[in-house]
């Protein structure tokens, strides 16, 4: 599908019924004024509040409005993918369904974006949840860093544009388990980021907790990165060493002194730390192994219910 020139706003919902009229409005009113055409696609993702009703309503007022019906709850990220994969124009903007990322802040996106980059995230100035969340949000970047290979990936956000050429790279992807920002690095390496103020969430409490963002975290670590493997055969190899280590000294002892090494506790301490290592390793290759058995099972990414406004012309200015 050839591209045309313009932004596509891509918004998973999930139970945001009572804050999409006034998102949508404020999107709106931002894009109506910025030169070019747009729409806005919204993924419903098995919202279990009447969040799909409502954006069936808002068609009715905005007609560049696109909406898609899960058939269940996939996650923000496959959800994205769904709406990264509708987009019908050259650019895409991710964005959240709390208004925590204004609208009037996307500017500041797409100028970085013309400066030579594909990829543009907009971090918070100032950090705008609890130090648990804040603490697992750095431990997800900290791992984003380390599978995206690039120096900015402490920087990743859900606040992102980039250019929608870049899901031809992840075309043919099939995964229950999604993240976009590795994805997106399938596709170049010309990242970059500008702090933007981020706005209090508009009503509710986030549904993105520390249990989430840790599984989350976990699911880039096994899916995404041979990291947990290097670690283990690193913790396999120092034990190694440890063992080897131990049998010159008791060599030693016994060819010098004449004697063995004294205590049952001190062998059952290696026993047990040998033990705890192989069983460490062996969770961590069984992590890998049932994730090559979940994707043996050709378990989609998602599936789509219903949807309006696929092919219908989107606003043009």
């Amino acid at each position: 599908m050839a591209l045309k020139s313009g932004i596509s706003v891509v918004i998973p919902v999930y139970n945001s019924e009572n804050i999409l009229s006034e998102l949508i409005k404020r999107l709106d009113n931002f894009l109506s004024e910025t030169p070019g055409n747009f729409e806005i696609i919204l993924v419903n993702d098995g919202s279990t509040d009447a969040s799909w009703e409502t954006i069936i309503k808002l068609r009715e007022q905005y007609g560049h409005l696109r909406g898609i019906n899960m058939m269940r709850n996939y996650g923000q990220h496959n959800a994205l993918l769904c709406g990264i994969r509708a987009a019908e124009y050259d650019l895409t903007l991710t964005m959240d369904d709390d208004l925590q990322h204004p609208p009037t802040e996307i500017s500041k996106l797409l100028a970085k974006l013309d400066d030579s980059h594909d990829v543009v995230y907009g971090p918070p100035i100032e950090p705008q949840n609890t130090m648990l969340r804040n603490s697992a949000s750095r431990l997800t970047r900290v791992i984003f860093e380390n599978s995206m290979g690039t120096r900015n990936a402490r920087m990743v956000s859900a606040f992102r544009v980039f250019r929608t050429r870049l899901r031809e790279a992840f075309a043919e992807f099939n995964s229950p388990y999604v993240s976009i920002d590795i994805l997106l690095t399938w596709g170049t390496n010309r990242f970059s980021f500008v702090p933007v103020h981020y706005a209090p969430r508009y009503m509710g409490n986030s549904t993105y907790s520390f249990r989430k963002l840790f599984q989350h975290a976990f699911d880039l670590l096994t899916g995404f990165s041979t990291l947990p493997l290097q670690v283990a055969s690193l913790v396999g190899f120092g034990f190694t060493l440890f063992g080897f280590g131990v049998l010159v000294y008791v060599l030693g002892r016994y060819v010098i002194e004449g004697g063995s090494w004294p205590g049952f506790p001190f062998l059952a301490s290696t026993i047990a730390i040998f033990s705890g290592a192989q069983l460490f390793a062996l969770g961590v290759i069984g992590e890998y192994v049932g994730r090559i058995h979940f994707r043996s099972m050709n378990r989609p990414t998602y599936l789509v219910r219903e949807e309006f406004g696929d092919g219908d012309e989107a606003s043009n200015k």
